[in-house]
């Protein structure tokens, strides 16, 4: 990995937040006691390879699932028993892992052999997790098998649920009541329909052009164009016909670098910017050509960044730059811009028109990779084989684990690393870099966090730390 690899724009974020995650449902149990066949009973189809012999499954395995319209992430273990060796200690380690990071835990057991001491055992040590844990009591094909379920509740964590993975039966029961241990889901506020036009911000420093673009995309004088810097305040809607479907542009005042130092209308001009990119899902960041790139112009791009809205950068007056300005220009943009080269560049000129038919493709890109979803199994299979060939650099003499993860949203994509340690900044930012080389994401910033599994007192007990977050977004 390279010391020169893309950092953030401007100053390294590194600032702690709590990120919105699918909650995480850990399926455990001792070995070859259905757990794998109950996933692909949640599941829905044969996900899990299954077998009829112990210790199949061996790492953790995550899916996307869902029950009663609530999504989560499945986490199917290999067999858990205490006190193994080898292979077996590794697996179990692995199971117990998941259980700690879990919001929930199914704990299978197999209702025709009853209680052994591994069960015991097990439950022992879930309860030292201090998570909820819903009783599966599996292989329960008929009415006559139930009265063995019943002998599960000197387990002491619960009410076992009689199911059969096999045939399915009771599984709707003991999923009720998975969901009601998961913790309560955020409110939602009313998204907007997926019919309704695109939301464009129009965002620069003062005076490169804004109003002039939007004009010229509209084909009209919609907005006061005017050689004085400022004379845009309010933040203007215009609903305009592009590529044959209707955008929202949003033409906006000027961002100007000293925010606190703005008084007046200026100061509420930058306001109104703000908030039109909290309404926006892309930013085009127009700049002056004609001028060298500023710093005004890199905060610009920074707070479309930090909004976590998709990127376009357009640069205006392209039909003013003779070669020696055109040579200066691409050094200073590789120099200044060169952490944002995810996003699409359009080389444009709002007086003459020219190229303004690549700026719906670019925002179409920007869009998609903003839109992108990558399924939670995909996602892990790809990072097993990632940290198999690089694994995390070792930090205090140890070495943190990525136990598994998860995209947590899209718009932007925001991802979830569960860690056994902290992840340094270059490891990231290399996690962040192959993201983008196989799932794309182009003209889209990328979130990501890590929850970090951490150690509690000198007695060894272990729980997974919910507060302990870390966030950067990766430009």
């Amino acid at each position: 990995m390279s010391e020169n690899d893309p950092a953030v724009v401007g100053e390294p974020t590194t600032a702690e937040e709590e990120v919105e995650v699918k909650p995480v449902v850990a399926v455990v149990g001792r070995p070859n006691v259905g757990k794998s066949s109950l996933v692909n009973r949640i599941l829905g189809r044969r996900e899990a390879v299954v077998e009829d012999v112990p210790g199949v499954t061996r790492d953790r395995v995550a899916y996307d699932a869902s029950w009663q319209e609530r999504q989560f992430t499945l986490v199917d273990t290999g067999g858990w028993e205490t006190g193994a060796s080898g292979l077996a200690k590794v697996v179990a380690q692995q199971a117990e892992y998941a259980a700690q990071t879990a919001d929930a835990i199914v704990f299978v057991v197999d209702a025709t052999v009853g209680i052994t001491d591994a069960d015991a055992a097990v439950v022992r040590v879930l309860r030292r997790t201090s998570k909820p844990v819903v009783v599966a009591a599996n292989k329960v094909d008929g009415e006559r098998q139930e009265a063995d379920a019943l002998e599960l509740w000197n387990l002491g964590v619960g009410e076992p649920f009689p199911v059969s993975a096999l045939h399915g039966r009771g599984t709707g029961d003991m999923l009720d009541a998975v969901i009601a241990a998961l913790p309560q889901a955020p409110s939602e506020g009313e998204e907007e329909p997926e019919s309704a036009p695109r939301r464009i911000a129009l965002v620069g420093r003062p005076n490169v052009g804004k109003s002039s673009l939007l004009n010229r995309l509209a084909g009209e004088d919609r907005v006061v164009v005017d050689a004085v810097a400022g004379t845009t305040r309010d933040a203007v809607d215009e609903v305009i016909e592009l590529g044959g479907r209707p955008w929202t542009f949003v033409d906006t005042a000027g961002i100007r670098r000293r925010f606190r130092a703005l008084q007046g209308a200026d100061y509420y001009a930058t306001v109104r910017t703000s908030t039109a990119l909290e309404r926006a899902e892309v930013a085009v960041v127009l700049m002056d050509v004609s001028d060298p790139l500023a710093e005004q112009d890199i905060r610009v791009v920074e707070q479309v960044v930090e909004a976590g809205r998709a990127l376009v950068l357009a640069f205006n007056k392209w039909d003013t730059l003779d070669e020696e300005r055109r040579y200066y220009l691409e050094k200073e943009i590789d120099r200044q811009l060169s952490r944002v080269s995810w996003a699409p560049r359009v080389n444009v000129s709002a007086k003459t028109g020219r190229h303004m038919e690549r700026l719906v493709p670019a925002l179409e890109t920007s869009l998609a990779g903003w839109d992108t979803r990558i399924p939670t199994g995909r996602l892990n299979s790809w990072l097993k084989e990632l940290v198999a060939a690089t694994p995390p650099p070792v930090r205090g003499g140890k070495q943190p684990k990525i136990l598994f993860a998860t995209q947590a949203d899209a718009r932007p994509p925001q991802f979830v690393l569960f860690t056994t340690g902290f992840l340094e900044d270059n490891y990231r930012r290399f996690i962040e870099r192959r993201l983008r080389e196989e799932f794309g994401f182009e003209g889209s910033p990328i979130k990501l966090t890590m929850r970090i599994r951490e150690k509690q007192g000198k007695g060894g007990g272990r729980r997974a730390s919910r507060g302990s977050t870390r966030t950067d977004w990766r430009r």
